[in-house]
């Protein structure tokens, strides 16, 4: 019945003029849907795998639901957005399809990026982006680029979801323009070699403005970035190499920030004596990672940017099963010393750790930080000032450990007792001073080691000060004191961190006191 209470009429209604559109049929609407599942042309790059095969590898088996699949008159309109699951766990998703006008961005490309972002906020899902995309589609300008729905509404959304979803980005092929935030913005970039790249500008563009000659891999390829920029993390040969590792990574950390890592069954390292590789002269260099091996979980450290600033290591690992980050100097590349870079990837680690509330170990063998005028003119102090303000503001359970020796601001950097471990634990041979023996005995007697004629009367005289300075801050003092709280043998430093983690599981963050520490920048 109508409105009035009239039947509805049964009149054929008139045939549609000539010319006159007409509506798709079912068949219609299911070819469409084919066409674009399909997605794009990408035979031309040989071994690459498509947008949706990546998502294949990343997801459980049919646990895919995807939306807006009919979007613009495109397949997908370049780029694939759902909900799947990984080993289980709901995740958001974004593939650039680079098949499809090579994965550049329109007005309903950016506006299925916007919804799924929504979406993982809104339920607090992490996010993977599988990203090939030549940036924005200049030819919808309008649609992608000035309005409050284009790009810069996704830029938005990723920092409001920053720290508080993980989300894990592959860089399978170019990231360019404003669209090379996207991979910045997120918590880890693994980069595909040969194929990926981040750049603001393509060396066509940069040799207009700059003049400068270059190619796309030396301006803003995977190698440069993982290993110059800092901006990746790590580099795969293959597509699928960069998305398993992904998927590793997830299981790592926590759905959200208010979660903490699952607990699984803990895996004895294959040797556990920590002390093994460490040498007694304090500099004859070793790779930290040797340590890290005997003292996490068998197989279970993934290093994070292990190409850029090797002078420090840092990544996560599993301790008898619960997931912890690593901060350790590498005394076998720049003696350990802490540099602008290297500060700079320990504080955004550190930070993420704490965003996701996974407890740190400092493992400390620093001669401290770099000195020298080029150091200085590129902003040390302030890029460690970041260091130690990152550390010193981390609330998840502190451990620092002293392998070998602790000297100077490099002591402090490294989670000192001022900056409230819940525990300082000392190897047997470590030594915490304000400098080394022999630089503080040169500071302290310059003048009077200068006035020494004889070489072999003046050897003497600064190796019994040496002596003499190892005698009053030794370690035993050092524990008398409560500056080191415990001292163990390697091999029981395991086991000692352990169970120290199990005290700690009850830890609770502090009420709010401010908004937050006004950065050094």
């Amino acid at each position: 019945m109508t409105a009035n209470g009239t039947r509805p009429s049964r009149e054929v209604p008139a045939p549609s003029p000539p010319g006159a559109p007409v509506p798709p049929s079912a068949d219609d609407v299911l070819h469409a849907a084919e066409i674009a599942r399909a997605g794009g042309d990408t035979s031309r790059y040989p071994g690459t795998l498509t947008a949706r095969q990546r998502l294949d590898v990343l997801l459980d088996e049919g646990s895919f639901v995807e939306d807006g699949l009919l979007a613009g008159s495109l397949p997908a309109d370049g780029v694939v957005t759902g909900v799947g699951t990984v080993e289980g766990r709901p995740v958001a998703v974004i593939a650039h399809d680079f098949g499809v006008k090579a994965g550049s961005w329109g007005e309903l490309t950016c506006e299925k990026q916007i919804r799924i972002l929504e979406r993982a906020d809104r339920d607090l899902l992490p996010v993977f982006y599988l990203v090939d995309s030549a940036g924005g589609r200049l030819t919808d300008q309008m649609g992608f680029f000035p309005g409050r729905r284009g790009a810069s509404a996704i830029f938005r959304l990723q920092v409001a979801l920053s720290g508080r979803v993980p989300q894990i980005c592959c860089l399978h092929g170019p990231s360019a323009a404003g669209g090379a935030y996207m991979p910045a913005f997120t918590d880890w970039v693994g980069m595909v070699e040969g194929r990926a790249s981040m750049f603001l500008a393509s060396p066509r563009v940069a040799e207009k403005v700059t003049g400068e000659h270059t190619t796309g891999e030396e301006m803003g390829g995977a190698h440069m970035h993982a290993e110059v920029s800092g901006c990746g993390d790590s580099v795969f040969e293959h597509d699928w190499q960069a998305v398993a590792a992904a998927r590793l990574l997830l299981d790592y950390l926590p759905d959200d920030w208010t979660q903490r890592p699952a607990v699984v069954e803990p895996v004895d390292p294959e040797e556990t004596d920590g002390t093994g590789v460490i040498p007694d002269d304090p500099v004859t260099g070793y790779d930290v990672v040797e340590v890290i091996d005997r003292l996490v979980d068998a197989g279970t450290f993934f290093e994070i940017k292990p190409d850029w600033a090797p002078e420090i290591v840092v990544g996560l690992a599993r301790l008898e099963g619960r997931v912890v980050g690593l901060v350790a100097n590498q005394p076998s590349t720049r003696s350990g010393a802490i540099h602008v870079d290297s500060a700079d990837k320990a504080t955004r680690f550190i930070s993420w750790c704490d965003a996701f509330n996974i407890p740190l170990v400092f493992l400390q063998d620093v001669p401290g930080f770099m000195v020298g005028v080029a150091v200085e003119r590129q902003g040390i102090i302030r890029h460690g000032a970041k260091l130690i303000t990152a550390m010193a503001s981390a609330e998840v359970p502190k451990f620092s450990v002293i392998l070998r020796k602790a000297y100077a601001a490099g002591f402090y950097a490294m989670c000192a007792p001022g900056f409230e471990p819940r525990a300082t634990i000392a190897l047997p041979s470590a030594f915490i001073g304000a400098m080394g023996p022999e630089a503080s005995v040169n500071a302290v007697y310059a003048r009077k080691v200068a006035d020494i004629a004889d070489s072999d009367e003046r050897a003497a005289f600064v190796a019994a000060r040496v002596e003499e300075h190892r005698a009053e801050i030794n370690l035993l003092r050092m524990a008398s004191d409560l500056v080191v709280d415990t001292i163990v043998p390697g091999e029981e430093l395991r086991a000692e961190l352990a169970v120290r983690l199990r005290h700690a599981e009850r830890w609770t963050r502090s009420a709010p006191r401010r908004h937050h520490a006004v950065s050094p920048v």
